[in-house]
């Protein structure tokens, strides 16, 4: 992307993690620019405050020249821009997934925190031929979950040909629209309504990585994405994690504050939480050692998608899965009395969990997160 030109002074739209992160962001990575604080269209649900600095309702900004950007999820920025307009203010700029990678991206690399995959293109040659690169086929497979009732994409967006479609949540209707289902096999379809996208991810990891252990069929890599969001890889990105034997890539992680538990108080409730830290100390009590720790900061793996190494993935869905069964028994009502994606949720804190305390042992990588509208 064209590096978009900020002026120099602009007021944030939003005050959830996105715009959280912009602000950090831009405040480092152009120091040149001067953040007024957020704006919001009611304070009701909102923090007064936010990387203090203020946080306003529109009808009290009298400058209607003042440039906002919009850091709010991409699906609602069409709405925001109208109710913007309504109110006189025309001068806007839309975060979408490119910007917000690049931000985030260069914000991360400035503070040194998180490695991030560099962008890599043809005319880079530091780790291979350019001919050699372009003829390989990278040795991954990575599943995009889809659902019967996903809206239609209205972008362009060339998803690379190592990434099939999986219908999720399959054994629950009779519509198809994909050719692999996660109904097949050893599976938890029936449980979607719950878990989520994360029925693809046990059905990658039952029919997949436990079928293939010391296979020559076996892919290096395997990976899971979202019919919407997906990580910003290439055929030749691929080739350059492979290369430098990363582990794991995952989207660069939002932004909480004060920290991760004020994000999980918006999505579960109090109960449910309870019970996964009690499925936790049960089966996995060492990780009781850095909870208190990770959740406290401020960095957070959201949308249950990665790629990975193959031993890796099936690693991660062994301490997973287990985890997530028996808090299913622990929460009141149980998970198979219920409908309401709590699973689902609990899973992008137990990614944040697993890949922040193994992040020693485990070679880490973050990049950009694609979100198709």
């Amino acid at each position: 992307m064209s590096v978009i030109k900020f002026p120099h002074n602009l007021i944030i739209f939003g005050a959830k993690s996105l715009a959280l992160g912009a602000s950090h962001a831009i405040m480092t990575v152009h120091p040149e620019v001067h953040v007024e604080g957020f704006v919001v269209s009611s304070l009701k649900g909102n923090p007064a405050t936010l990387n203090g600095m203020k946080v306003y309702e529109l009808s009290e900004i009298e400058d209607k020249s003042m440039c906002i950007l919009i850091a709010t999820p991409q699906d609602i920025q069409t709405k925001i821009k109208e109710y913007l307009e309504e109110q006189g203010f025309y001068n806007y700029i839309c975060m979408d997934w490119q910007l917000e990678a690049y931000l985030m991206g260069n914000y991360y690399k400035e503070e040194g925190i998180f490695a991030v995959l560099p962008v890599v293109d043809d005319k880079q040659k530091s780790f291979g031929n350019k001919n050699e690169i372009n003829d390989t086929h990278p040795d991954v497979k990575c599943y995009m979950a889809k659902f019967y009732r996903d809206r239609k994409i209205n972008c362009d967006y060339n998803v690379p040909d190592w990434v099939s479609p999986i219908q999720v949540g399959a054994a629950l209707t009779d519509e198809r629209v994909c050719d692999i289902t996660d109904n097949t096999g050893d599976n938890i379809s029936a449980k979607n309504v719950n878990y989520c996208e994360l029925t693809a991810l046990y059905w990658i990891w039952k029919n997949e990585l436990e079928c293939v252990k010391n296979s020559q069929e076996a892919s290096d890599y395997y990976g899971m994405y979202q019919y919407r969001r997906l990580l910003d890889v290439d055929d030749v990105q691929m080739r350059y994690i492979m290369d430098n034997d990363i582990d794991v890539v995952l989207p660069l992680p939002t932004m909480c504050e004060p920290n991760i538990f004020e994000h999980h108080e918006r999505y579960v409730k109090a109960g449910d939480w309870d019970a996964m830290l009690q499925a936790l100390k049960e089966l996995c009590p060492e990780y009781m050692q850095t909870y208190d720790k990770i959740y406290k900061e401020s960095y957070m793996y959201n949308y249950n998608i990665l790629l990975a190494k193959r031993e890796v993935l099936a690693d991660y869905c062994a301490w997973l899965f287990p985890i997530l069964e028996r808090t299913e028994e622990l929460s009141v009502p149980k998970g198979s009395e219920r409908a309401d994606r709590y699973i689902g949720y609990l899973g992008e804190n137990l990614t944040t969990l697993y890949f922040m305390h193994n992040r020693d042992k485990l070679k880490v990588y973050h990049t950009g997160r694609v979100m198709l509208v």
